[in-house]
């Protein structure tokens, strides 16, 4: 079963328990969106996906505003700053993909204190009064070492390929894939780098790193880095390992051309773009008067060999595979969690 059709079984299951209907008029609401990096064809869909739905949403009157907003520079500091701001300008709500998911709790706790909804999403926070929309990441990393103990049974060495360090992320997808290496001995980890979740700094990377590395096996990702893990590789002129892909239009379109050519073999995992606009279906229902639990969890959006060329004909050139999400989705997550 994909992504959308375990999602909208949960939303069959659920709906008939769910009131569709508004407790408390939301039209004169101000939600924002604070994101603390757009570097990466990820971000750039994830902020795509916010500007279509929420758009939509204004347009029918369901808020006031959904304004976004991104910081020039991954720093916790400039943040906080902008969560401040929007602290003065009267948002009664904020959508949050944080820059770290401690270093940002002060600011948050301002925001909740002065009565604003705070709900992070993929960068979660660690500040309680703050909600939490994440697919578990570590899972997603382990899923990975597994798929390759059945893909590679006699084991090798891996290569991993790492997001942008300091951010929740990158550490749990990251503990994730050791956790997997722990199950599953026979894979060893010989190299680790930062490819910041791009293609361009990935390939920059593993260039870097590759002379001095034993014969790789496979390379485990975060997303954003599998082609230009292959492109190193090529350029290298070492053979091709299996190299998880991580969702994006590049890599997809890669992988196809070489199971085409020569019948390559791999997966791709990642969280879908559109995570966002679950976040703001979720600020949303909060100032609508609905009771949401803390923390909700949603599937990460996984990729095999037999579907993807059915994912490849719905992910946007330069994109990423997405799901975006409607308000009945968002209110089936918040009583699946109940």
């Amino acid at each position: 079963m994909n992504f959308r059709s375990m999602l909208m079984a949960s939303v069959a299951v659920l709906c008939a328990a769910v009131p569709m209907t508004a407790q408390a008029d939301t039209s004169s609401k101000k939600i924002a969106l604070s994101n603390n990096y757009a570097g990466n064809s990820w971000r750039q869909a994830m902020l795509t996906s916010w500007d279509k739905v929420t758009k939509e949403a204004v347009s029918a009157g369901v808020v006031a505003a959904a304004d976004p907003f991104t910081t020039a520079e991954n720093q916790a500091t400039e943040q906080a700053a902008q969560i401040q701001n929007m602290i003065l300008q009267g948002y009664d709500a904020i959508v949050l993909n944080a820059a770290s998911p401690t270093a940002l709790n002060g600011a948050v706790k301002e925001a909740c204190d002065a009565g604003i909804t705070v709900v992070s999403f993929d960068g979660i926070v660690t500040e309680p009064c703050a909600w939490r929309i994440a697919v578990d990441f570590k899972e997603m990393g382990r899923s990975q070492v597994e798929y390759l103990s059945k893909k590679l049974p006699q084991g090798g060495n891996l290569l991993e390929i790492r997001g942008l360090a300091g951010v929740f992320v990158d550490d749990e997808i990251s503990a994730g894939i050791h956790a997997g290496v722990e199950q599953y001995p026979q894979f060893k980890i010989v190299g680790s780098v930062h490819g910041d979740w791009a293609q361009d700094v990935a390939q920059r990377a593993v260039a870097g790193v590759l002379p001095s590395l034993p014969e790789i096996a496979a390379v485990v990702t975060q997303g954003g880095d599998g082609y230009g893990a292959a492109q190193a590789f090529e350029a290298a002129k070492r053979p091709t390992p299996v190299i998880v892909m991580g969702n994006r239009e590049d890599e997809l379109q890669w992988w196809k051309k070489q199971k085409d050519a020569n019948g390559y073999e791999t997966m791709s995992v990642s969280i879908a773009p559109g995570v966002s606009t679950l976040a703001f279906w979720v600020a949303q229902q909060i100032l609508d008067g609905k009771e949401v639990k803390k923390d909700l969890v949603v599937p990460f959006l996984r990729i095999d060999q037999d579907t993807l060329e059915k994912n490849l004909e719905t992910t946007q050139k330069g994109g990423v595979a997405n799901v975006e999400y409607s308000l009945e989705d968002a209110q089936a997550v918040i009583a699946a969690a109940k």
